[in-house]
This record gives structure tokens, sequence and C-alpha cells, in this order.
């Protein structure tokens, strides 16, 4: 086999994204159709808080499940193009000995074993914090909504992600192992070129940002989600202190940390990686690290700023449909108005997080030096 279980395991950011996708999906979808079960119990007078609470976990269950399983299926691609391409020889040598494509591609279904396993821990504590949401989404004078376990639920949020992200990685490897054996043996090299510092240094900084950019316009999505998901989750966990239980808040608080900081760390990472050679020849000419940090991890911060903006956008947007859609006909309802002063308070904790993670993955990159790649 030519990848083996442990690779799949080691996939944790598509853990991660499915097991968070999964968790406000379970506690939601359950609470969804336990309600239904009590409908005959509700008085008209509180039917339009009944609707509204159903609405809420059909409109939250959509709008971030698809969210998150949509970053899932790109993650899982990029996964699968790492693995080919870090891989490539191996797998060009297997197409040489007479291996079909869709031979070796079958291999990459443990792929999926990683949403498995984040779709059962996510199903897991969504199940286990149900109670809390329950009595959190009861509140109004609701008749009581006994918690059941849904087996339907079991087989729709864990066993069929995990069957689909498996038929998927397969797909995405046969994409990826259509050049010929020649060409996967060849390899590729992702390496930039050094400069001499001088009077040119800046021309050539700029293009060196420029072509990293260029090159690794996957991680610019996942610096700008980790920017949407931080904006968006933080604004939002304050801003509905006044429409839901400090619980609620709570969740999507560290929900949002915990994809921020996955996506961020993930792509930062990839970085860090795939140009610690280029740092380690740049010092070598003369450059300093914090030049180099600039120049392979500085481009970024236009993609984060902007993911941070549709981030704020988002979340804005969302809880104002939220509570002018669901909650009209609900009285002693306030209307959701923009906190600036919240928005100013998560900008300047994002700014500094950012960059102390720029800061940490450039002192990562300056770490090696030229001659342990030139004793390559």
């Amino acid at each position: 086999m030519t990848v083996g279980l442990k690779d799949g395991l080691k996939l944790l950011g598509i853990a991660v994204m499915s097991g968070c996708a999964v968790f406000v999906c379970t506690f939601f979808l359950n609470f969804y159709l336990d309600a239904l079960a009590v409908r005959d119990a509700v008085s008209a007078d509180l039917m339009p808080l009944y609707e509204a609470q159903l609405l809420t976990a059909k409109l939250v269950c959509a709008i971030s499940g698809g969210c998150l399983l949509a970053v899932s299926v790109v993650l899982l691609a990029f996964y699968v193009k790492l693995y080919v391409d870090a891989h490539a020889r191996q797998l060009g040598l297997l197409k040489a000995m007479g291996y079909s494509d869709l031979r070796i591609a079958v291999g990459f279904w443990v792929f999926g074993s990683s949403v498995l396993v984040g779709c059962a821990v996510g199903f897991g504590g969504g199940y286990a914090v149900s109670p809390l949401i329950y009595d959190a989404m009861g509140d109004g004078g609701l008749p009581e909504i006994p918690l059941t376990f849904h087996g339907e639920l079991l087989a729709l949020l864990v066993l069929l992600p995990a069957a689909a992200f498996s038929a998927l990685a397969v797909l995405a490897a046969l994409l990826r192992l259509r050049p010929s054996a020649l060409s996967l043996m060849r390899g590729r090299e992702a390496i930039s070129g050094g400069g001499r510092a001088g009077s040119s240094d800046r021309p050539f900084l700029r293009e060196l940002r420029a072509a990293t950019l260029k090159s690794k316009k996957s991680l610019v999505f996942f610096v700008a989600f980790a920017s949407f998901c931080f904006a968006s989750m933080m604004q939002m966990s304050f801003s509905m202190r006044d429409y839901a239980n400090e619980i609620m808040g709570a969740i999507i608080f560290c929900i949002g940390i915990v994809l921020a900081g996955t996506a961020l760390i993930l792509a930062f990472t990839s970085l860090a990686a795939a140009n610690a050679r280029t740092v380690a020849v740049m010092k070598a000419h003369g450059y300093t690290l914090a030049e180099c940090g600039r120049a392979v991890l500085g481009g970024y911060r236009i993609p984060a700023y902007c993911g941070f903006a549709v981030g704020t956008a988002y979340q804005y947007g969302l809880m104002k449909l939220m509570i002018d859609t669901i909650f009209r006909d609900m009285p002693d309802v306030p209307a959701y108005r923009f906190e600036t002063v919240v928005f100013l308070i998560v900008l300047a904790v994002f700014a500094v997080l950012f960059e102390l993670a720029m800061g940490y993955f450039t002192l990562r990159m300056g770490k090696t030096s030229a001659r342990v790649f030139a004793a390559e």
C-alpha cells in the first residue's frame, strides 16, 4: 500500500474542521428532532418562540456545517497534493513498474480516517453538551424537551462523511497522478533563488514575496480563512450576549479559536518548511532574518486582513439576518447593531497574534543553515 493508516491519521487539519462542523450540527440537529416531538405541547402564545428556535437550528447547521464542509474538501485536496508532491519519486516508480493510477489512488482511501476520527469526536462532544444547549434553547417557557439519542444522526454525521471523504481522496489522488511516471520520478523542486545584498535588495525581496504568494495559492486561502474565522467567531460570540445564553457564546468563541489557529498553523508550517532552504541561502548572502521573514511571510498580511474584513461583514450580515428574520415576531428583542468597540478590540488582538505568529515561524525558518542543504 502506498499510503499507510498513519498518514491518514496525521491530517489534523481535516480532523479539526470536520470535528467542529459535526460538533455544532450534532446538538442543533438533535435539538431539532427532539423539539419536533413536543410540538403539540407548545401553547399558541409560545409558538413564535418555538418556530424561531427550530429555524435557528436549521440555519446554523446549514451555514456553519456547509461552510466547514467546503473548507474540509479544499483541505483534503491540499493534503493529497502535499503527499503526492512529497512522494512523487516513489509513486512514479510504481507507475513505471506497471501499477495503474487507479490502483495507486485507491490507497488514498485512508485519508478518510482523519474525517472518521474528527467526526466521531465532534459527535461525542456535541451529544455531551446537548443538555446545556437544551437548557439554553428552552429559555422562555417552552415545554421541557427530553434528550434522545438518534442513531440516524450517527450515520449521517460520522459514517457517511468518512466514506464520502475517502472517495474524494481517491478522486483527488487520481487527478494528481495524471503526469507520466517519468515526470513524477523527476520530482518538483519548489526552491526560490537567492540574491546578493546591496542596492538591488528591495526589488529582489518584492519579487520573492510575489513569487511566494503565486506559488502557494492554496495557502493564501488558508491564511484568509483563519482570519475570517477569528474575526467572525470572536465578534459573534460577544454580539450574542443579548440574544442567547452565555454558553452559546462561549462555544462559538472556542470554535473560532480552534479553527483560526488550525488554519493559520497549517499555512505557516507549510510555508516555513517549503522556504527553509531559501531563507538559509538568503542569510548566507547577507540578508537579515527579519528581511527573510518579510519576504516569505510578509505578503500574507494582505490576504489576512482581507479575510478579517470579510469575516466582520459576514458575522454582521448573519446576525442581522437571524435577528431580523428569525426573531421578528418576538417581543422585547433588541435590534442588532454593529459594535465598533468589539470590532476594534478583536482587530487589535488579531494584529498582535498574527505578528507573533509571523515572528515565531520566521525564527523557525532561520534555524536551518545553508550547509545542511549543501551536504544533501
